[in-house]
């Protein structure tokens, strides 16, 4: 970090602390030459997450977009909607890919889904696996029951 008063790249950190969002730490600093003081701030850097469409385009990631469709799933529902799409955006951001597909990403939030809640994952799964007519609906439900063991 060089020196904003006389250009020396050298300097020893004095104190440090987190910003109250979280997402960054405030360093105050001292020259080594000059012994001047200033303050840095150091941020996490995340990798822009490209997402590929069943359609071949490209947008880039929205979490707002994804928890839109999960809190649709998930209305009055025990299922903490906001949780569960951090920790899909922290499994995102964790793999350091720069392009995932949607399909991935719904895959991700239907597996999680079916491990909190059935209500929830079936409501999702209608609208992601675009169910066409009852039968479809019957399957996933039939598939559903069958996977845990549980009786309806």
């Amino acid at each position: 970090m060089k020196c904003p008063g006389c250009g020396y790249s050298e300097s020893k950190v004095i104190d440090s602390r987190p910003v109250p969002e979280g997402n960054s730490i405030r360093r105050r600093r001292e020259c080594l030459s000059c012994q001047k003081r200033f303050t840095t701030f150091e941020m996490i850097e995340t990798v822009q997450i490209v997402v590929v469409k069943k359609n071949g385009g490209k947008e880039m990631f929205d979490k707002q977009k994804l928890l839109s469709g999960v809190l649709k799933a998930t209305e009055k529902r025990p299922v903490d909607a906001v949780k569960l799409v951090d920790e899909i955006e922290a499994e995102l951001q964790n793999t350091l890919r720069q392009e995932v597909s949607s399909t991935e990403i719904g895959e991700m939030v239907m597996d999680k889904l079916k491990a909190h809640d059935e209500v929830a994952y079936v409501r999702f799964a209608s609208v992601y696996r675009e169910f066409k007519d009852i039968d479809t609906f019957l399957a996933a439900l039939n598939s559903l029951k069958g996977g845990t063991g549980k009786k309806a």
